[in-house]
């Protein structure tokens, strides 16, 4: 059974369509939960540090959980036209990363994604996220609501996010790379959405009525769900050739197998002996007659059924072994690579300026509307909501800087330290604006600043280089979902001691600046060296060979 080749178009892009809004549809609440924080302050009566744990669950879930799996053999193809065009690594790393099997931090997505299908886990996971909202409206506690919307919603998320990122790599193969853009700006638009949604229904139908709506609204995803068909299946896959260099390793393999039998067999016949020579005369006299009628067809039968048991018994034990043998193997090559990672040290900061920028600079989307109720700022002065503002410009800057890291003349690890340094001192500037306009202003910084996602598979593929970028992308997703856990809680308990939040965005930005500083130190002298980690290219006919060899 073998899949049908990807249209590229067709049916394509009604699955493009529904993969948009099921991401806007999933994710507009959980970004724009900010606006859902302040009522729970007030509802509540908990700490900020406390109540901050249920978006930054929502968050850190839906991150760690959002990685899908597929077969590796479209990969070598992949790898080499990305390294002949710089331009197609986007379409290959969303492949790569996407649909990695040694690189998953979360087994339970792509597990259910490749045994379900992606429509089924999308009608499921809509209920999940529609029941999360919904439960919520009924929570009587705050620690209720860190199981409906931080673990339940979170977890629907990042459900959905497996699934739709794994039918649209399905359905597309030369323009994967836009589908997977389409489809990715959902969540950004969801925010700008959701956040001035979500105040105007409190505001006319209260906390609890805001809840059951959205959640009402989510389960428009069943329906999006519905319209994801699976690719049709060939029954009659052409046959494999056999590759000549190939045939000495096949027929080794073939001869290590028969041996293991003939010894598992072996093991067997004297296991079998030892029982034979235990039996009494009467058992003697039995097997004489069985001997008499040894011709007979009925004895013949009988005569092999204890030959098929035990080879049967020795295939399954072969079995056993091999499969324990490749575990450990994987185990231990994963091991190995993970250690050769963090050898490299430019990767090692990178992965301390991944953590450091989550737990700095994911807190202003949670708590803006809270820091512009601290500063006396009105609401009548609220043209529209800081969350929907950075929602927007996050979509600005993933575009806008995207299309700076295709330019040859730009180095973007520079302008992913850049984009930190930035955004490190814009958080340090937060405690001195008093105004909406002001707060507005630096909203639309951060958000821009935050589309530094869109680079950052870049840095990643000029740090490890494209070959381990599946194994270092998720080392570096585990820490941002770690950090995005983390850091509102950390900011909100900063408030809970000082009672302002001066404090608190001066801990947040020395953060992000200290991740960019480490960034910066480590990438001054190895960047070169960065460079010649990358695959240099091969001859066309060699890149050929080991394509035909996956």
């Amino acid at each position: 059974m073998e899949r049908k080749k990807s249209p590229d178009g067709g049916w394509g892009w009604v699955i493009v369509f529904v993969s948009f809004f099921t991401q806007f549809l999933c994710y507009g609440s959980p970004l724009a939960v900010g606006v859902l924080y302040i009522e729970w302050l007030d509802v509540f009566g908990e700490g900020k540090g406390k109540t901050a744990w249920v978006g930054s669950l929502a968050s850190g879930v839906g991150l760690l959980a959002s990685t899908a799996t597929v077969s590796h053999s479209q990969f070598p193809l992949w790898q080499n036209r990305c390294l002949q065009n710089r331009r197609m690594a986007w379409a290959y790393f969303a492949l790569k990363y996407t649909c990695t099997v040694h690189g998953s931090l979360c087994p339970i997505c792509s597990l259910c994604v490749s045994s379900f299908g992606a429509r089924s886990v999308t009608i499921f996971s809509g209920f999940m996220v529609a029941g999360g909202l919904m439960l919520s409206s009924f929570a009587p506690n705050i620690y209720f609501l860190f199981l409906s919307y931080g673990i339940i919603v979170g977890l629907g998320c990042g459900l959905l996010y497996t699934a739709t990122v794994t039918i649209t790599c399905q359905y597309f193969d030369s323009r994967r790379g836009l589908a997977l853009g389409l489809i990715s700006t959902g969540s950004s638009v969801g925010l700008f959405i959701y956040a001035a949604l979500q105040r105007m229904l409190i505001d006319f139908y209260g906390l609890d009525g805001c809840l059951l709506i959205v959640g009402a609204l989510a389960l428009n995803i069943l329906a999006c769900g519905s319209l994801m068909r699976p690719l049709q299946v060939s029954d009659c896959p052409l046959p494999e050739k056999t590759a000549p260099e190939n045939v000495p390793d096949r027929y080794s393999i073939y001869n290590e197998r028969v041996k293991s039998q003939e010894e598992n067999i072996n093991i067997l016949e004297k296991s079998y002996s030892n029982e034979a020579k235990c039996k009494g005369a009467s058992a003697n006299r039995d097997w004489k007659q069985e001997n008499l009628l040894h011709k007979s067809p009925t004895t013949v039968a009988h005569a092999k059924e204890p030959e098929t048991y035990k080879q049967k018994v020795a295939e399954q034990t072969y079995f056993c072994k091999q499969l324990a043998k490749r575990k450990w193997q994987l185990y231990k090559n994963y091991c190995s690579e993970t250690v050769s990672l963090f050898k490299n040290k430019v990767f090692s900061a990178l992965f301390i300026a991944i953590l450091l920028f989550d737990i700095g600079g994911f807190p202003p989307s949670l708590l803006m509307e809270d820091v512009a109720r601290s500063s006396n700022v009105k609401e009548e002065e609220s043209i529209m909501p800081l969350i929907s503002i950075i929602g927007i410009m996050t979509a600005v800057g993933k575009l806008l800087l995207g299309i700076l890291a295709d330019f040859k003349w730009i180095n973007t690890l520079y302008l992913y330290v850049a984009t930190l340094i930035i955004m490190g001192l814009a958080l340090c500037a937060i405690p001195f604006a008093k105004s909406y306009v002001t707060l507005a202003i630096l909203s639309a910084i951060l958000g821009f600043l935050t589309g530094n996602w869109s680079i950052f598979p870049y840095v990643t593929t000029k740090t490890v280089g494209i070959e381990k970028l599946a194994h270092a992308y998720g080392i570096l997703m585990f820490f941002a979902g770690l950090g995005n856990s983390l850091g509102p809680p950390i900011i909100g308990w900063f408030y809970d001691w000082t009672q302002t939040y001066d404090i608190a965005f001066y801990f947040s930005g020395l953060c992000v600046l200290l991740g960019g500083f480490i960034l910066l130190l480590a990438a001054l002298a190895p960047w070169d060296t960065c460079k010649k980690q990358l695959p240099k290219r091969t001859p066309t006919t060699f890149l050929y060979k080991v394509a035909s060899n996956v």
